[in-house]
């Protein structure tokens, strides 16, 4: 029997319109507010600004023939231009493809290959790669932002008329941006959304963002992410906020922008939380304009959560979502939170928990894959049907591939993945509970746990630990401090110390890198 989880928040209206009138609704109404400011130099435009320069250059995409059909690729940091040239593209009915600048070579150009990219849009800083890389693919130009010896500047396309034109934009239909998904199994896949997925999400976080237009954000997870380019651009833009750009991460720089411009919110990942909560760094710098910290992207431990909390004297809470749902499918209702709880299930969206493996719908606390539906979900991947049907059924159901229960009150909690599940003698255990249970002893920095082949148990779990800076622990202490707080079979059966965890940019673990290194014998 399916048993349907309804989001306990008002059902709100989704306007049938293109992405960028929804996300420019303020620029009007707040034309002199400043809208986003580059972190780095304080250069910064008004929403009006923002406006008028995003319209000159679809003007000159118009002019290079560039539209509806037509895909854009951008390979840049954050910069407040990068949503000039978004939705410069998205309004004459292109599709924007954003790319990790941290790829090489190789990687981005089977992106622009992949997406069918005929334009891109980079920095002076890549533009040497980006060349190598557009070689052999469908790219005609590209553009820099700023000025490179023998390269096209952006800003040419913004000296002639703004677009006025009409591109017969089918929200429902029309792709307007292809970002790649994670790419941690097999090659990445592009993941189509829709103006109304992303004009949906925008809508469906009214009853949970709560952003208001005297606050300010720093962007420091890239624009490129879903989770950059639809909470810190789009979401902040929407809601008639301030976003502060920062390039890349640093931690001073972080805690410098939070100081000198009251930042007032920060949507971050749980590497950069865990900073907040340990790092020496932060007693240096006054973050008291901080209200909330809001987690997303990879699991963040309650304690973490706890102690970042406590040391910031703000609020964390946690949401959830994938590039596949545009990105936000649970999030927590301001004076709501739970520790250790992902929040609710959004407006307009429903979800199932299934037990992985019988097919069988679950109730209120118990454990299975969290399945979703609603008006966010992509319309697939791009020239991959196969990979579409794995993650989308028949009925519409996207199966998120992640493992999570419900509590009675509606709140809701992630495990893990389903695909990084430890088996042990036949019993689930979930990498993420251990890894938060090894951050609570003093000496622990960060920390991952991977499924190491065994003999008796098919499976057991093995950590990789950074300790702190002067801080000693033996791998018999820390196997004894997890067993004090698991079932037997939860147990760390092997640790290993290293100097760093590698993880995605937006803060995921890469487990298959550990994997990789322990089959290698590293």
């Amino acid at each position: 029997m399916t048993q349907i989880f309804s989001s306990p928040l008002p059902e709100v209206e989704i306007p049938s319109s293109p992405l960028t009138p929804i996300v420019f609704r303020h620029q009007d109404d707040l034309a002199d507010k400043t809208a986003l400011i580059d972190g780095m130099s304080g250069r910064s435009y008004t929403y009006g600004e923002l406006a008028g320069a995003t319209m000159k250059a679809a003007g000159g995409l118009s002019a290079r023939g560039f539209g509806k059909g037509d895909v854009l690729a951008i390979l840049a940091p954050n910069l407040p231009e990068y949503a000039i040239v978004f939705h410069a593209a998205a309004t004459v009915g292109g599709t924007v493809t954003t790319i990790n600048p941290t790829y090489t070579v190789e990687e981005i150009q089977f992106q622009l290959k992949n997406a069918g990219a005929r334009l891109l849009v980079t920095i002076p800083l890549f533009l040497q790669t980006a060349r190598d890389a557009a070689a052999n693919t469908r790219v005609e130009e590209i553009f820099v932002l700023g000025e490179a010896d023998g390269a096209t500047s952006f800003s040419d396309l913004q000296a002639g008329e703004p677009f006025s034109g009409n591109p017969d934009i089918s929200p429902d239909s029309d792709v307007v941006v292809l970002p790649y998904s994670s790419g941690t199994t097999g090659l990445p896949k592009g993941v189509m959304l829709t103006h109304r997925n992303l004009v949906a999400n925008l809508a469906q976080g009214e009853h949970v963002t709560a952003v208001s237009e005297d606050e300010v954000v720093v962007a420091v997870l890239p624009f490129f992410h879903i989770y950059g380019m639809q909470v810190l651009m789009n979401g902040v833009l929407y809601n008639g906020a301030t976003t502060v750009t920062m390039p890349l991460f640093d931690l001073a720089e972080f805690l410098r922008i939070v100081q000198e411009y009251k930042v007032t919110r920060l949507y971050l990942v749980p590497p950069i939380i865990l900073a907040l909560a340990k790092h020496p760094l932060v007693d240096e710098y006054d973050l008291s304009s901080v209200r909330q910290i809001f987690s997303g992207a990879a699991p963040l431990g309650a304690e973490v959560e706890a102690e970042a909390a406590q040391r910031v004297g703000a609020e964390v809470v946690q949401g959830y979502g994938l590039t596949e749902t545009s990105p936000v499918t649970h999030a927590t209702a301001p004076g709501k939170a739970r520790s250790g709880s992902i929040g609710f299930v959004i407006s307009n969206t429903e979800a199932r928990v299934v037990d992985p493996e019988s097919g069988s719908d679950l109730g209120v606390g118990a454990e299975g894959e969290i399945w979703i539906k609603g008006p966010q979900v992509m319309q697939g991947y791009l020239n991959n049907p196969e990979a579409t049907r794995e993650t989308i059924d028949d009925d519409g159901w996207l199966h998120t591939g992640d493992i999570g229960w419900v509590d009675e009150d509606g709140y809701w909690y992630i495990t893990d993945r389903l695909k990084e599940l430890i088996k042990y003698k036949g019993f689930q255990v979930p990498p993420a509970e251990l890894e938060a249970l090894l951050l609570t002893h003093p000496a622990v920095a960060d920390s991952a746990v991977i499924p190491v082949p065994d003999e008796e148990a098919g499976e057991i779990p093995k950590a990789y630990v950074v300790l702190k800076p002067g801080q000693e622990a033996t791998a018999e202490e820390l196997m004894e401090h997890v067993a004090g707080h698991v079932a037997h079979f939860k147990q760390i059966r092997q640790v290993e110390f290293i100097n760093e965890i590698p993880r995605s940019l937006a803060g995921k673990i890469l487990r298959r890198v550990l994997r990789d290194r322990e089959a290698a014998g590293a």
